[in-house]
C-alpha cells in the first residue's frame, strides 16, 4: 500500500476513533424517514397541555434542564423506583414535575401508536422544552435528535449536580462549567425564570434576611410582600412567581426585575449583584431579542451534553420504565 493511502487511512480512522458519537448522530431530521410526524405529535400534546395550564410551559422547560444536568440529556429523570435503581425523581430539585412527567408519558403514548420503538423519550423531553417555549411568546429553535434513553436513574447526582435556590455564583458558575457551558450561556438558560413560580420554602430565607449571599441586595418593598405571600414557619408550599410582572409570557422582565433587586431566589439575584454576570443581565434586560436568540443557542447546546446514541442505551417503551 502507497505511504499517502496509509498515512490517509490512518487519519481517518484516528477522526473516527476522536470524534464525539453526537457529532455523527444528532441531526434535525433524524426522524423524518422513520417517524416523520414524530415533531407534530409532541408538538400537539405540548400544546394542549400548555393551554390548559400556562404554568406547564415553564415546567417543561426546567424538565429538559434537570435531565440533562445529571448525566446528560438520556431522561433518566422520568425512570421510576426499581428494585435496582433509585428514581431522581424523589430528588428535591424534581418534586414538582409530577404533571410534567404525565406529558411526556402522554406524548411517549401518542408515539408509540404513531411508530413504536422509534422515538426517545430524552427526544421527546428536548422537542417538548422547545415547543413549550414556542407556545407562550419564547423563542423557537431547530431540535437536533437521535438521542437514546439510559436504562438507569442517577438519584445522587439529581442532588448534587442541580443548583439549589441559594447557591452564590461562583457555585453557579462552577456547576454549569462542569457541563460544559460558560457564564453568559448559564444567565441566558436562567432566563427560563421568566416562567413559573417558586415555593416559599426556596425563597423564605432571602426575604426574612436569613442569608449571606446577596443579603442586602433585595428591594425592601419587594421583601416586605413576599414576607406577607410567606409566612416565616410554615407555608413552604405556597407559591409566588419568579417574574413579578409577567410570570406566564416568555420575555426579558425577568432580567429587570434582578436589575431593581426584586429577584425572588438568591440564584436569581446573584446574576446582578456586583459580579461578573452583571453586564449580561443588563444586555438582556434592554434587550429581549438578544436574550431570547441567546437562550435558544443555549438550550440547544445544552441538550447535546453527554448525550447516548448509536447503540448505547436504548429506546424506551414507556417512558418510567427501562425495557
Amino acid at each position: 500500500m502507497p505511504k499517502r493511502v496509509a498515512a490517509l487511512l490512518l487519519t481517518t480512522f484516528t477522526l473516527l476513533l476522536t470524534t464525539p458519537p453526537a457529532a455523527f448522530c444528532l441531526s434535525t431530521d433524524f426522524y423524518a424517514q422513520t417517524c416523520p410526524r414524530a415533531l407534530t405529535a409532541v408538538r400537539a400534546v405540548v400544546r394542549g397541555a400548555v393551554t390548559k395550564d400556562r404554568r406547564m410551559a415553564a415546567s417543561l422547560i426546567r424538565l429538559q434542564f434537570h435531565d440533562c444536568f445529571v448525566r446528560g440529556c438520556d431522561a433518566s429523570v422520568l425512570l421510576d423506583n426499581t428494585t435496582t435503581t433509585v428514581s431522581e425523581k424523589g430528588a428535591v430539585p424534581n418534586r414538582r414535575f409530577t404533571k410534567t412527567f404525565r406529558v411526556i408519558e402522554d406524548a411517549k403514548s401518542t408515539l408509540e401508536r404513531i411508530c413504536p420503538g422509534v422515538v426517545s423519550c430524552a427526544d421527546i423531553i428536548a422537542v417538548a422544552a422547545r415547543d413549550a417555549s414556542a407556545s407562550v411568546e419564547g423563542p423557537s429553535w431547530d431540535v437536533e435528535l437521535g438521542r437514546r434513553d439510559s436504562d438507569v436513574a442517577f438519584a445522587s447526582l439529581a442532588a448534587s449536580d442541580i443548583p439549589t435556590p441559594k447557591d452564590d455564583l461562583n457555585t453557579l458558575i462552577a456547576l454549569f462549567r462542569k457541563k460544559g457551558l460558560n457564564s453568559r450561556e448559564m444567565v441566558a438558560l436562567s432566563g427560563a425564570h421568566t416562567l413559573g413560580t417558586a415555593q416559599c420554602l426556596a425563597f423564605r430565607d432571602r426575604v426574612y434576611g436569613n442569608v449571606t449571599v446577596v443579603k442586602d441586595v433585595i428591594d425592601p418593598d419587594f421583601a416586605r410582600k413576599k414576607r406577607r405571600m410567606c409566612p416565616a414557619s410554615g407555608g413552604d408550599r405556597l407559591v409566588q412567581p419568579l417574574d413579578p410582572v409577567t410570570p406566564t409570557s416568555f420575555d426579558n422582565n425577568y432580567f429587570k426585575a434582578l436589575m431593581i433587586r426584586k429577584g425572588l431566589l438568591v440564584t436569581d439575584q446573584v446574576l446582578f449583584s456586583g459580579g461578573e454576570t452583571d453586564g449580561v443581565v443588563e444586555e438582556y434586560s434592554k434587550d429581549g431579542g438578544k436574550f431570547k436568540n441567546e437562550f435558544a443557542a443555549a438550550m440547544v447546546k445544552m441538550g447535546s451534553i453527554e448525550v447516548l446514541t448509536g447503540s448505547d442505551g436504548q429506546i424506551r417503551r414507556t417512558c418510567s420504565k427501562a425495557n
